[in-house]
């Protein structure tokens, strides 16, 4: 049972969490520092049920989304809307902000797949959930459809762009969706999973290519594209990426660098010159095989971060409210959270047509 460690702290009563893709780089053993014993899980909704005394913003009974970022609020990344780049929580970084369950390495905070969950700089992070808006469209906006918005802002998408989107996961699927609110004329997503791809192509909707059945990925995207390549890439894999044997060998067998590189040697090679590659998808913080000299020799711009969950909020609540967004559409399946290790199996192997599973602790129904 967590505890108010300080006095800008919430012990939040949790009633949703998810399993997120990039849940599965700590459970393979892609991030440093994840240790036992750690609770994972950076997806949740809850009630607050305690507050510390300089708690202002919330109070006990409010049902609250907590955005996955841990964020100060006051420091100089904060004030500039970077809550994923927050230099207090995480102060042993030098790079992301602090992330719930997320290893030591992401500021060694315990996460929300459990029953409580502390929430530290309550003041900052919580948002109070609309009234009348589903909890399972809430703890969607924790991380998956923030980061969907975001990795198609980060692409600088101008009217009449082609996108395209590696990775038909959670993320990808809310990308290639978001992509046509930035004014997308063509969306193409590359998967190898088909179920996937039948699901993003309802969804978004988009092309949808098997990247085991067209050969040379980058090869084939220049083909459709007049040889031109895409304006707009987004790596919504990260180091989880299949498709390359020297890649999956050193990246996720060996752990030579931080994951397969394989989405991002694609995304740099299939991007137009002078377009914008956007990585979204969890890389570890060390180094990786990629192809920098064509990225620099095609004029390419390169932007990444971690989501600033909490910028993005009213923007994202808006379009779920109105129905342009209706992110509980890619839930596939609901457990109790006492089943979590098999969530996790079914997730990792791609079981079920499992998409996005959302877990529900045994405090929920308190």
């Amino acid at each position: 049972m967590p505890e108010i460690k300080h006095p800008q702290d919430a012990i939040v009563r949790v009633t949703r969490t998810c399993i997120c893709g990039s849940d599965l780089h700590l459970y393979n053993g892609n991030v440093p520092d994840t240790r036992v014993g750690s609770t994972f899980g950076h997806e949740f909704v809850g009630i607050v049920e305690e507050v510390g005394p300089d708690v202002t913003k919330i109070k006990v009974g409010d049902q609250v989304l907590v955005p996955f970022n841990i964020a100060c609020g006051e420091c100089h990344f904060c004030k500039q809307n970077m809550f994923g780049n927050c230099h207090e929580s995480n102060t042993m970084a030098t790079a992301v902000g602090a992330i719930f369950g997320y290893s030591h390495t992401a500021g060694g905070f315990d996460g929300g797949q459990a029953e409580y969950a502390r929430v530290p700089y309550a003041n900052v992070g919580p948002t109070v959930i609309p009234a009348g808006m589903d909890p399972d469209d809430a703890v969607l906006l924790t991380d998956v459809v923030p980061t969907g918005y975001q990795a198609a802002e980060m692409a600088g998408i101008q009217q009449g762009d082609t996108v395209l989107v590696f990775g038909a996961g959670p993320v990808g699927i809310m990308a290639a969706r978001c992509a046509w609110l930035f004014g997308a004329g063509r969306v193409i997503v590359l998967d190898n999973v088909d179920y996937r791809l039948e699901f993003v192509r309802d969804y978004a909707p988009c092309e949808v290519y098997n990247f085991d059945e067209i050969g040379d990925p980058v090869l084939f995207i220049k083909k459709i594209t007049d040889w031109m390549g895409a304006d707009c890439v987004i790596d919504a894999v990260g180091a989880e990426a299949s498709g390359d044997p020297m890649q999956t060998i050193t990246g996720r067998k060996g752990l030579l660098q931080a994951g397969s590189a394989t989405a991002l040697h694609w995304a740099i090679n299939s991007a137009k010159k002078g377009g914008v590659v956007s990585v979204v998808g969890v890389y570890g913080p060390t180094d990786n095989l990629v192809p920098i000299g064509n990225m620099m020799n095609k004029g390419l711009t390169m932007r990444g971060n971690q989501t600033s969950v909490k910028r993005l909020l009213p923007r994202l609540i808006d379009h779920v409210m109105n129905g342009t967004l209706n992110p509980k559409a890619i839930i596939t399946h609901r457990i109790p959270l006492e089943e979590v290790a098999d969530g996790y199996r079914m997730f990792s192997a791609k079981l079920d047509n499992c998409i996005k599973t959302v877990m529900i602790p045994p405090s929920a129904n308190k």
